[in-house]
């Protein structure tokens, strides 16, 4: 994990010089701040751990959010911009067949991905665990739905997740949702008509946000600006667990990105960063927490190179890095010749995952979604046309309110030729190497793209839509998911973890994040994130 300065809000709120020097006898350090490391830090403060927690960017400060929702929302910024992105800090190369843009959305702070995140968060279904066994392709799980099931509810029940049990296709649950789901839009209500005579089932998406007043934080109060900025704190971000983490005793240090980390032969001895006014410091522990997410772990494990690990630390396997996966995306969209009161609401509200578990070798999963904010909203509209007057109210009645449109996510195979690397010849700011993704999709993942257009075809047909684009095969994106570049299994020779997320080289060492998956599905996979955090967590604490 490395960076430099980010930003005007970084440093504890109120003091513009904190105190970045070590923590003396610190049990637990955690490597980022993001929603993992921020589970992984509150759970363990909570059972009497010393805990120090690093991170590569700054904390922001809550008061700020206000000026980020507007920087959002006007044309002039670039969404890197509204939480302080720094080209120089985040540098990155992107050497495969298919360009990654690893900056379009990721935060570098406190909170991590958290604070631009749409707040999706649905469980993985029970053959995601076993892809090669029920699917024929990809690799198993060492563990089944069954071992994580009862942490998920654990995660659901930290994040706050309003949902509703009327997914016929989702796994089993032991319990209802902590708070009930939000209502379907206008727009799901058109959806749903073309969606029944089609034979189509639709259902509630589970939202890391507030339907209702929960944990001391307020119902959405429906800004629409979920991504990138959520003003009112309704959206779950890890700052929750930071501040829950810091009051039971925790340490969280700001802009200190971790440039090596020390060891010997079997144990982390101590991981070394930096801080804004170029001292370097080493932060000992009896045990460490990698949870950096699926780009920046790797890259730190491969700069932590040395004669004992010349491959990078944990890389006996020569995993590390390798089997890079994300989501890709699937959509299509267009008008409807009547009000869609689209870009009304900032989030999904109906999905459908009927085609998720017909998957086999030749099309993967994946789900379907109903999309809330199609088109420009009328902010947008008045901020980037240059009209005034009765020219603008013109364009906003031509212009608004018709649009209509459909999303989806498809599962890419982990592939030894998909993987994060280190530039040879380009470094950051501090003079590191920088983390090249060399992404590589496959033909599965193409013809399940094709398949999830096909079904978004006929409903925007049956509702009678003029279909103005597409998103598939020849055009498709990432969704940001970074997944599968430590992945997990019970062979030390294949894999970077165990079981319990314990690297097979390093008897002190974890890690909490989406690298750990060996396969990606095609879910969200931030409640998995939390999921595999809380498991993590118990695995530490049993073991100091």
């Amino acid at each position: 994990m490395s960076g430099a300065d980010g930003g005007t809000d970084g440093g504890a709120q109120g003091d513009p010089t904190p105190d970045r020097t070590p923590v003396e006898n610190a049990d637990i350090c955690v490597v980022g701040a993001g929603p993992a490391g921020a589970l992984v830090a509150d759970r363990l403060a909570g059972r009497g751990h010393e805990v120090v927690v690093l991170d590569a960017g700054p904390r922001f400060d809550p008061s700020t959010r206000r000026r980020r929702q507007e920087m959002a929302i006007r044309p002039a910024y670039d969404r890197p911009d509204v939480w302080d992105g720094d080209p120089e800090r985040d540098a990155h190369s992107a050497s495969g067949e298919w360009f990654y843009p690893l900056n379009h959305a990721r935060v570098k702070g406190v909170g991590g991905s958290t604070l631009h995140w749409q707040g999706m968060v649905m469980r993985l279904h029970e053959d995601d665990f076993a892809s090669a066994t029920e699917r024929g392709v990809g690799v198993d799980w060492p563990i089944d739905y069954a071992d994580l099931r009862p942490y998920y509810a654990e995660a659901e029940a930290e994040l706050g997740v309003a949902g509703a049990s009327d997914n016929p296709y989702a796994p089993p649950r032991e319990e209802p949702h902590p708070m009930p789901a939000f209502e379907p839009s206008y727009s799901d209500s058109l959806f749903a008509e073309a969606c029944e005579e089609l034979g189509i089932d639709m259902h509630s998406v589970p939202n890391a946000r507030n339907s209702e007043s929960y944990d001391g934080r307020s119902q959405c109060v429906g800004y629409g600006t979920c991504q990138p900025v959520c003003p009112s704190g309704a959206k779950y971000d890890a700052t929750v667990h930071i501040e829950r983490a810091e009051e039971k005793g925790a340490t969280v240090i700001d802009r200190a990105p971790v440039e090596y980390l020390h060891h010997d032969a079997d144990r982390v001895t101590a991981a070394e960063y930096a801080t804004p006014d170029g001292d370097r410091h080493r932060q000992d522990a009896d045990a460490f927490v990698l949870a950096a997410g699926g780009v920046e772990i790797p890259r730190l494990l491969l700069l932590s190179e040395s004669e004992t690990y010349p491959g990078g630390l944990a890389n006996s396997s020569g995993a590390v890095g390798k089997f890079f996966m994300d989501h890709l995306f699937a959509g299509m969209g267009g008008t409807l010749d009547e009000p869609t009161r689209q870009n009304h609401v900032g989030f999904l509200t109906s999905e459908s995952h009927q085609f998720y578990d017909e998957a086999d070798a030749e099309v993967g999963p994946f789900k379907l979604e109903f999309f809330n904010y199609a088109g420009p909203s009328p902010v947008e509209m008045a901020l980037s046309g240059g009209d005034w007057g009765d020219d603008l109210l013109d364009r906003l009645r031509d212009g608004y309110g018709t649009h209509i449109a459909m999303g989806g996510l498809v599962e890419q195979l982990p592939r030894e030729d998909s993987y994060v690397a280190l530039d040879p010849d380009r470094t950051d700011d501090r003079g590191n190497p920088v983390p090249d993704v060399h992404w590589n999709v496959g033909d599965r993942a193409l013809r399940t793209l094709e398949r999830a257009n096909e079904v978004q075809r006929s409903v925007l047909e049956e509702l009678g839509a003029e279909i103005e684009w597409s998103v598939g095969p020849d055009n498709t994106g990432p969704a940001y998911h970074h997944m599968g570049t430590t992945r997990m299994g019970t062979d030390p020779t294949e894999s970077v973890v165990d079981p319990d997320l314990r690297t097979h080289d390093l008897g002190n060492c974890w890690i909490a994040s989406s690298s750990v998956f060996p396969t990606a599905g095609a879910m969200n996979p931030t409640l998995t994130i939390a999921a595999l955090a809380l498991r993590a967590a118990d695995a530490v604490d049993a073991a100091l």
